[in-house]
């Protein structure tokens, strides 16, 4: 029989803390970071604060606002945070992996101070849950955590076992022991609307929303697994009218992996979110993950559109044949370029979602220059007219098919030596395909983003507002010259913010310790790290 190690004291009410980690250190997502939260601790944490002698907080430390305690690196002050507010139980959020370094720290820094550490997320599968538990966490929640925190924090309460509940590993005798798995939740209108008053010392301006978890695509590379389970559209209005009515929130990602996966309930909630915008007056602006595919469904583009989805995010992943071709995508590239035109043509904004250098099946080799391979991805971003885009390295996340073809290719770099702090997608993890070397990968993503994020940008935007006037008489339509001359003028906007968010980041790069970092995991793994010919 297990109970939590370490004794609560004796309060007339506990306090929950749930931590999301900061960022190792400056990233492309930094910037958004400050002006939204991940979605999954909101959910817990507000399952949790319905327990009857549980009061629950969340702290985001990268959305951590200016009035709240800090530390000497400009963190959370935590040390001050458990003075001021003690927490009998502090969870630490590991969706992102990239993160989990700070998780370690954190969780070591609170149980020495005599907290009970609890951890949860994407990250903790195989071996990285004994690793989690050597590192500083009492317990690890395995998968969805909603109904296991409320049975834990209970347990923790009365001072009970938790062997009886399902979903959670901890160590005992040395030994990692889990409980029995817990089936994944599919009555979601029994739970909670999501409490985003728990945030502290937080600013939002997007707001996250969410319709469905898992997801049927099974890709190789993606840690989202499962069957799709969803709500109905009822309850995703019930989140956004929520947080309009409590926060007057306008701005909304809905964080699903793709928009739509059951067209009739899909269209039922574009009815019901224009309606809403009709009645309240509110002008919605939301941003949504898609298939590049639904660009053939037209009449639901059109509905979305007039729901007040006005950007689209889609994960292209690829221009080059035969990297589809590995990721299992039954996709051309020339038609995915009409389909891109397609969702522009019907108002959307269009961010494009790119993997570079993704690792080709055994079999499915294809030798292609570094020069080559860029070539490829700057012809599609010129000619598919993407208003944002998104290249990144692929990273071998936990979990993840991927990851195991590497591994057993001997492929990976040592996580000695490039640890986790530098799984973002930003940094080369394994050797590539020959003849490609991990320093190319690296320069070509940065050329590939280098060329669409310019600071010649800032000049247009400026000439932008004299070129107004022109551009409304010749369109002879007031709303139409308006759309044409905003959509240039935001991107040219956006792509000169890009350029300084790349240029802070090549910064913090060049004061890193990256690259000598990568050159002791190239001589580690030496030749042994190429598959044979």
């Amino acid at each position: 029989m297990s109970t939590p190690n370490l004794t609560l004291k004796e309060r007339k009410r506990r306090r929950f803390r749930l931590v999301i980690p900061a960022f190792p250190t400056f990233n492309i997502y930094s910037s958004f970071a400050k002006r939204m939260t991940a979605l999954g601790p909101i959910c817990i944490g507000t399952m949790a604060n319905k327990l009857a002698r549980w009061d629950v907080e969340i702290i985001d430390e990268n959305n951590y606002g200016k009035r709240g305690l800090r530390d000497d690196q400009g963190h959370p002050d935590h040390e001050g945070l458990q003075a001021s507010r003690p927490a009998d139980v502090v969870g630490f959020y590991g969706g992102l992996t990239s993160t989990v370094p700070r998780l370690y720290e954190l969780a070591k820094r609170y149980k020495a101070l005599g907290v009970v550490t609890l951890g949860g997320g994407q990250h903790f599968v195989e071996d990285n849950i004994r690793e989690g538990l050597s590192e500083g966490l009492d317990y690890i929640i395995l998968g969805e955590g909603e109904y296991t925190i409320s049975e834990f924090l209970e347990a923790c309460d009365r001072g009970a076992s938790v062997d009886a509940i399902k979903g959670l590993a901890f160590l005992e005798a040395g030994q990692v022991v889990t409980t029995p798995s817990r089936e994944p939740i599919t009555d979601f209108e029994a739970l909670p609307i999501p409490d985003f008053g728990l945030l502290r010392n937080a600013k939002l301006k997007y707001y996250p929303v969410s319709w469905a978890r898992g997801c049927g695509m099974d890709c190789e590379f993606c840690t989202v697994k499962g069957k799709m389970r969803s709500c109905g559209p009822e309850r995703v209005m019930a989140q956004i009218s929520s947080l309009v009515e409590r926060y007057h929130a306008k701005n909304f990602f809905v964080v699903d992996d793709f928009f739509g996966p059951n067209r009739k309930e899909a269209m039922s909630l574009c009815r019901m979110l224009k309606d809403y915008s009709a009645r309240t007056g509110v002008k919605l602006r939301i941003m949504v993950q898609i298939r590049l595919e639904k660009a053939k469904d037209v009449e639901l583009l059109r509905a979305m559109r007039a729901a007040g989805v006005n950007g689209v995010a889609i994960g292209i992943e690829s221009p080059i044949p035969q990297d589809l071709e590995a990721m299992n995508k039954k996709l051309k590239p020339d038609q995915m370029v009409n389909w891109v035109r397609t969702f522009r043509r019907e108002g959307f904004f269009v961010h494009g979602m790119f993997i570079f250098g993704y690792p080709r099946q055994p079999g499915s080799e294809c030798e292609m220059s570094i020069e080559e391979r860029t070539r490829h991805f700057r012809r599609f971003i010129r000619k598919s007219h993407l208003d944002t885009v998104q290249v990144l390295l692929p990273v071998p996340l936990p979990g993840t098919e991927l990851t195991r073809r590497l591994e057993a290719d001997g492929r990976i770099f040592d996580r000695d030596v490039v640890g986790w702090e530098y799984y973002d997608g930003n940094f080369p993890l394994f050797v590539p395909d020959p003849p490609l070397t991990a320093e190319q990968l690296h320069w070509g993503v940065q050329k590939i983003m280098s060329r669409f994020y310019r600071f010649k940008y800032m000049l247009f935007t400026a000439l932008n507002v004299l070129w107004f006037p022109s551009i409304v008489l010749w369109f002879h339509r007031l709303r139409g010259g308006w759309r044409s001359w905003y959509r240039v003028w935001r991107n040219h906007l956006v792509r000169f913010g890009g350029w300084v968010v790349l240029r802070r980041w090549k910064s913090a790069y060049k004061q890193g310790t990256f690259e000598e970092k990568l050159k002791v995991a190239e001589q580690r793994l030496g030749r042994e790290s190429r598959p044979a010919d």
